[in-house]
């Protein structure tokens, strides 16, 4: 059975749509409330069941969040404001404080008139389609906020923001040793996110000279024209001071894109790459495997295999590769989108996390960024994405099915097609690799044909 509202990163849309409102957000904390009651996690955590929730920076922020503790609270959880907070730091905190679960009131890259909502199990790691599946199955117990008589209150919420950020800032300053940074001209594109407030305290106690960008949100500005998705101000400001390289997160924090000195930008599959060819040759990659998606480059295949490791593939979305890496016992995995989990120190993706082990490697080889990325020689890639009135089965689509197979059959082993619908917007996806930018600029163009045959573009 598929999730009805659950995507690959949560429940995600327009605020104030059929979705992301509060009446929905009530009842979503509560079936979540229900499941926990039901699960083993649940009850381990004691019968206060303590759940963590925080926000990023959006005006619709608060809002969601009193609904969702309306939710939780009616059905008998105890509930802990976070406040604005990035997703990663969410995570570490409901691992360190034993919560049974971690709430995040976000829509990570999205426009600020989105908004979202995610969860974390009891050790910080995103719940599963089933897990998730179970709670949509407990939307329909929502009774209006009314507690059940003879109900316990839930103690009242408290605030434990200052504590948690103060953990999660010191333990990723911990990653580098002290003033390393010392000299360095740091570019930071916080995104006018979540992260505002914790990624360059990090980078100056380390000594690093931080000049910002996307640092002061307003509610209404999040990931507008900065951030992750739009990298074009942090490479033009890297060049312009003279910095060392530059960081950009996205709305919540859990995405990591890179820009060396020499203004050139850095994906995700690049920083995988790059950590994970220097940790095999330092013989510390656990089980010598990077895990990735789908979607990265062949390219990252070739560079680790010739490293002397292997690389596991997954669907779409970090929570498989974290699933995929707790099966494997892999340590290093991530997507080409800038998700890098690093699970030694983060549960989950942790965009200042994975710049500070760039950095790492930076300090302990003495090479700039732009010669470290030479790590990865990618494939030649095209991508599109066409906007879709109607997600229709892909094996519905006679004319696409067959422009795919014909591909497939053309480029054999020299390349691939990669065609998915995006799990968080009305969006599909083409992916084409192949020996020359000839081949791939055609065959993606066959498949938008193909697509425009079959289903009705916007």
């Amino acid at each position: 059975m598929s999730r009805k509202y659950f995507g690959t990163d949560g429940v995600r849309g327009a605020y104030g749509g059929p979705l992301i409102n509060e009446d929905f957000a009530a009842r979503l904390g509560f079936a979540a409330a229900q499941w926990l009651q039901q699960t083993r996690d649940g009850r381990a955590a004691g019968g206060e069941r303590k759940v963590l929730i925080g926000r990023d920076t959006r005006a619709s922020g608060p809002a969601l969040e009193a609904a969702v503790v309306r939710g939780l609270r009616a059905a008998g959880a105890t509930s802990f404001s976070l406040g604005v907070m990035p997703t990663p730091a969410v995570a570490r905190a409901v691992r360190e404080e034993g919560a049974a679960l971690g709430v995040v009131i976000t829509a990570s890259h999205n426009p600020a008139a989105d908004n979202g909502i995610k969860f974390f199990g009891t050790h910080g790691i995103k719940l599963t389609d089933d897990q998730e599946l179970q709670i949509e199955a407990l939307l329909a117990t929502w009774n209006g906020g009314r507690r059940p008589p003879g109900a316990v209150e839930p103690r009242p919420e408290v605030a434990v923001h200052p504590r948690s950020a103060a953990a999660y800032i010191e333990a990723a300053r911990r990653i580098l040793p002290a003033d390393s940074l010392r000299g360095w001209r740091v570019v930071l594109d916080t995104a006018n996110g979540a992260t505002c407030a914790t990624s360059p305290v990090v980078l100056r106690a380390l000594g690093a000279e931080v000049v910002g960008i996307g640092d002061g949100p307003d509610g209404r500005n999040i990931n507008e024209a900065v951030g992750s998705e739009h990298p074009g101000p942090l490479a033009t400001r890297v060049r312009t001071e003279g910095a060392r390289l530059g960081i950009a997160h996205d709305g919540d924090g859990d995405r990591c894109v890179l820009c060396d000195e020499r203004g050139e930008l850095l994906d995700g599959d690049e920083i995988l790459t790059l950590l994970g060819t220097h940790a095999l040759a330092q013989r510390r990659l656990v089980k010598n495997t990077l895990v990735i998606t789908v979607q990265s480059n062949l390219g990252v295949d070739t560079a680790i295999a010739a490293a002397g490791g292997r690389v596991l593939r997954t669907n779409v979305g970090d929570r498989y590769v974290i699933e995929r890496m707790l099966a494997e016992g892999a340590t290093l995995g991530g997507e080409s989108s800038g998700h890098i989990i690093c699970s030694e120190i983060s549960p989950t993706g942790d965009g200042l996390v994975a710049a500070l082990k760039v950095i790492e490697v930076m300090l302990a080889t003495g090479r700039p960024l732009s010669e470290l990325r030479r790590a990865l020689a990618k494939f030649p890639q095209v991508t599109a994405a066409l906007k879709v009135r109607e997600k229709k089965p892909l094996e519905t689509l006679p004319t696409l099915t067959a422009t795919i197979r014909d591909l497939e059959r053309e480029l054999g082993a020299r390349g691939r097609v990669l065609v998915r619908y995006s799990g968080t917007e009305p969006k599909l996806r083409l992916l084409v690799e192949g020996p020359t930018d000839q081949d791939v600029r055609a065959a993606l163009a066959r498949l938008e044909a193909a697509t425009r045959a079959d289903l009705n573009v916007v």
